[in-house]
């Protein structure tokens, strides 16, 4: 039975403090298995402060930070630095971090809709497919938690709307929870279950429909923006309870028909 109201991580009252200042303060947030949470907000508001807290990649100087034992995360960097005259094609960048077995490598690079790439170098792919080739190398082992820090970057908008469909897709074949930084407000809106507006702290968090009806919202990005944003309705196979837990409209635990159980034997 898939426990969708599992914690993966959460943030109590977090900071961080550096060179005499708080770059992040009194963050108090989670992520749970089967949902996608999006952290917003100005440049230098903490969002990738924020995501590594949470992770663990940054010691917090308050409050507390508390992880799922033994999880598994996917992390999708805002940078990569890559010397682009390097003969490196798709499926040895996919060896260079991880030990992972060919299966995994053609399994990844399938659920991203690249498998066609495998043999390409890296070096003549448009930025769209080296998007999705961080995300196939994020998710080749399988994460519980995925982190992806700005995952559209220098992507047409055709490409962002294809990637987050993407997103959406590996969320609910790994029943994995996505923490997601982005710019791009009118996509996110529409995609992500929870939002977390950051300026150095919490200023709003809740559903896409709450945070842009927020006074806190308006006041940072503005009333034409906040006007002029398009919300959907998703359309989950569950529900939110009053208490922010989710649970299957009937009930009843459902099994999906994931790409990744198709047969695989791991090296």
């Amino acid at each position: 039975m898939l426990n969708r109201d599992a914690k993966l991580v959460e943030l109590e009252h977090a900071g961080i403090y550096r060179s005499g200042r708080w770059l992040v303060q009194d963050v108090t947030m989670d992520v749970k298995s089967g949902e996608i949470v999006t952290l917003i907000g100005p440049n230098g508001a903490g969002k990738t402060t924020t995501a590594k807290m949470a992770i663990g990649v940054i010691d917090i100087d308050a409050g507390r930070a508390q992880r799922q034992q033994n999880l598994t995360v996917g992390y999708v960097p805002q940078k990569i630095s890559i010397d682009w005259t390097l003969p490196l094609n798709v499926e040895r960048f996919l060896h260079l971090t991880h030990h992972c077995s060919e299966n995994d490598i053609k399994l990844a690079l399938k659920v991203t809709g690249i498998s066609h790439l495998a043999k390409a170098q890296i070096m003549n792919l448009s930025g769209g497919e080296f998007q999705r080739l961080l995300i196939a190398r994020a998710i080749v082992k399988r994460p519980r938690l995925l982190v992806l820090d700005e995952p559209v970057r220098g992507v047409d908008y055709t490409g962002e709307m294809a990637l987050y469909k993407l997103i959406e897709t590996i969320r609910n074949d790994l029943n994995c929870g996505i923490l997601l930084i982005s710019h791009d407000l009118h996509v996110v809106m529409s995609t992500t279950d929870r939002v977390i507006c950051l300026n150095g702290h919490v200023c709003c968090s809740g559903t896409p429909k709450n945070v842009t009806a927020s006074s806190e919202f308006k006041s940072l990005f503005g009333q034409r923006i906040a006007s002029s944003l398009a919300l959907y309705d998703h359309k989950h196979d569950h529900k939110h309870g009053l208490n922010g837990s989710v649970e299957d409209q009937d009930n009843r635990s459902k099994q999906r028909n994931s790409s990744y159980e198709v047969d695989t034997q791991d090296a």
